[in-house]
């Protein structure tokens, strides 16, 4: 609802017409008189205050698209027709073009205003992948909001006095779109991906804004990254420890061999060379963790021998703990 039918009145209505209008909705509204019309009491107000001031009410009148009918009245325009023949033979000498609308009071015709063009607004978002997706690369589909000038009213909010039925009266159109991103391999913790053109539309031949994915690489328990080097950690058991061996570390391209020597310790590091992240020409490496742990299920038969050993054992490795 514009300010018009707010007071009940039209934009040919004088200032006096205005003014009876305000006051007899104020007597009706005012919160004084009844608590429950506060919030219309303030519309009122507001109305009120721009359409009884001149300047306020002319600039109204043209954001919203608001024109005034031509009046009917044949000595108004007759009246207007002298002024205007006057007014043309004063300026003859100066070879200056009069404005016929303007003498006619036309300034309230449709006009075809130039705009600047203005560029879209970029649009930020947070995506989170994990490590495997980080080094081998992956594709996510995101979901943006995008809000563009309402194709309609073109951002004026009102067309012709009432309010824009496509964007309701808030200028905008808003839609979700659905973009498929590939996320190139070894990307960075933290880095940011541009998507050229998938932000807020320009508005008057302006280019659109652009599409900024923040990336966070999730880590895991066991899997962790030092600039481009991988921090694994592998758990072994306590023979492949003890005896030594070659064992298998599952990688993202397949199997690495890690070749454990004998009286391996917990928390022992190993370097597999080259085994990291790959970016500008660069290749880091893969540092595996040891970590002795104890299967979750044993057999009669390992238990068994478990307290053979047990029997066997002749040191005690807690001896000299308050010595260290």
């Amino acid at each position: 609802m514009n300010f018009y039918e707010i007071l009940g009145v039209t934009p040919e209505s004088s200032l006096a017409e205005i003014k009876a209008a305000y006051r007899k909705l104020a007597r009706k509204y005012h919160p004084d008189v009844n608590p429950s019309g506060a919030k219309r009491f303030k519309q009122i107000s507001l109305a009120y205050e721009t359409l009884t001031d001149e300047k306020k009410r002319k600039n109204y009148d043209t954001i919203n698209g608001i024109f005034k009918k031509e009046t009917t009245n044949p000595a108004e325009k007759n009246k207007k027709f002298d002024d205007y023949s006057e007014q043309l033979k004063k300026n003859k000498t100066k070879k200056k073009s009069m404005d016929f609308s303007k003498i006619f009071n036309f300034e309230n015709a449709k006009a075809t205003k130039k705009h600047s063009p203005i560029n879209g607004e970029d649009i930020n978002t947070d995506i989170s992948i994990s490590i495997k997706e980080a080094v081998k690369g992956t594709n996510r589909t995101v979901n943006v909001v995008h809000s563009e000038l309402c194709p309609s009213c073109r951002g004026r909010k009102f067309i012709n006095g009432a309010k824009c039925s496509v964007c309701d009266g808030t200028g905008e159109y808003s839609q979700h779109k659905k973009i498929t991103v590939k996320i190139p391999p070894n990307v960075k913790n933290n880095s940011k991906l541009r998507i050229k053109g998938e932000g807020t539309q320009g508005q008057f031949g302006g280019k659109n804004g652009d599409l900024y994915l923040h990336i966070t690489i999730e880590q895991s328990a066991k899997i962790k990254y030092d600039n481009l080097n991988i921090l694994y950690t592998v758990p072994i058991t306590p023979f492949e420890a003890v005896l030594g061996s070659e064992i298998d570390i599952p990688v993202f391209d397949g199997h690495v061999k890690l070749k454990l020597p004998q009286m391996t310790s917990n928390g022992q590091k190993f370097r597999l060379a080259s085994q990291g992240l790959k970016r500008n020409g660069k290749i880091g490496d893969m540092i595996v963790t040891v970590s002795i742990e104890i299967p979750s299920s044993l057999s009669d038969d390992e238990i068994k021998l478990y307290e053979k050993l047990k029997k066997l054992s002749a040191s005690n490795i807690r001896e000299n703990l308050l010595n260290e």
